[in-house]
């Protein structure tokens, strides 16, 4: 018997069926948003311990309003959406969805990059072999990430370059809007990007960091979502040595507050939902996060550490597209 094969359509196809079957009670923005919560929400709070807390009770509030069947439901969506971009990681899956259904807020001027056009940008900008000459890693910023395409085509053509994206480069995304910012975070992490997704006005608050580097970001911890694999291996080594830099370079001032939580070792990175066709994945209840850990603070007068430029020439920014 001829095996079935399914393509990226048949998953987005899919995946805009389950999410339609939701619309009745609640409007298509509504669900949209709750799912991202949701999946953005249940990846984080699996390596980071500090927001946690308050992540898993919104995520609890989040899941009071739906039945069992609706949250088995988003369930088959996520798989759909793993499936899919497992099918094709050149992709924007998720932002060509978002803007399928009419969801963008055109007031606002939101309107997603073609993920060609993306990959035109990338291609063009720089040369990344050259760029990473004598360079543990690189970093690279889009500061109005969308669903991250920008930085997906990247990753792409650095695999495409046989140059391994998830140790070399660093991704830092940042977008004022909390839905779309999370559908770049979902995408990053599932792709395997190291780095973090900041949610907040660039123009106003763009994002800095303790370290030149951009691997302890600055600001409050509650807007800046890690992906997972920043959370282990090298790039856990790399914060931890950027981490102990800051100390070393100025003992007598205090440091940050929450570059000890970028620190702190998770018990496990979660993995991959797994492809299994008779058990669809569903959002569960999240197991009880451990407590961040406090960290005494002396009471004698020290100066605190200013947030550093990561390029002296663009104000705070990392590397631009």
């Amino acid at each position: 018997m001829a095996k079935v094969v399914r393509g990226v359509d048949d998953y987005k196809k899919e995946f805009l069926r389950l999410f339609d079957s939701l619309c009745g009670k609640y409007s298509r923005w509504e669900v949209w948003s709750d799912f991202i919560q949701l999946t953005a929400i249940d990846m984080s709070n699996a390596t980071d311990k500090v927001n946690a807390p308050k992540r898993m009770e919104t995520g609890k509030t989040i899941r009071k309003k739906y039945r069992d069947a609706d949250m088995e439901t988003m369930g088959n969506m996520l798989m759909q959406l793993v499936y899919g971009m497992d099918a094709d990681t050149d992709q924007d899956f998720l932002g060509e969805l978002y803007m399928a259904c009419n969801l963008g807020n055109d007031h606002a001027g939101q309107f997603f990059t073609p993920y060609n056009v993306c990959q035109c940008m990338s291609e063009i900008t720089y040369d990344v072999p050259a760029l990473l000459d004598g360079k543990g890693f690189i970093a690279v910023n889009d500061p109005a990430c969308g669903a991250g395409a920008l930085l997906l085509s990247f990753a792409n053509i650095c695999k495409r370059k046989g140059i391994n994206y998830q140790e070399k480069v660093l991704f830092v995304a940042q977008d004022i809007d909390y839905t779309v910012g999370l559908m770049c975070y979902i995408q990053l992490s599932l792709m395997g990007c190291a780095g973090y997704v900041v949610i907040g006005d660039t123009l106003i608050n763009p994002c800095t960091a303790y370290d030149k580097k951009g691997l302890l970001p600055a600001g409050d911890p509650e807007r800046i979502w890690f992906t997972p694999l920043f959370s282990d291996g090298i790039w856990y080594g790399r914060r931890l040595a950027a981490q102990m830099d800051l100390l070393i370079s100025g003992s007598s001032r205090k440091s940050p507050e929450n570059v000890n939580s970028f620190t702190e070792k998770p018990e496990k990175v979660a993995d991959s939902p797994a492809k299994d066709t008779k058990k669809p994945c569903s959002f569960t209840e999240p197991a009880k996060a451990a407590a961040p850990v406090s960290t005494p603070v002396s009471t004698k007068k020290v100066e605190t550490w200013k947030p550093a430029e990561l390029n002296e020439t663009k104000n705070g920014q990392l590397t631009f597209f």
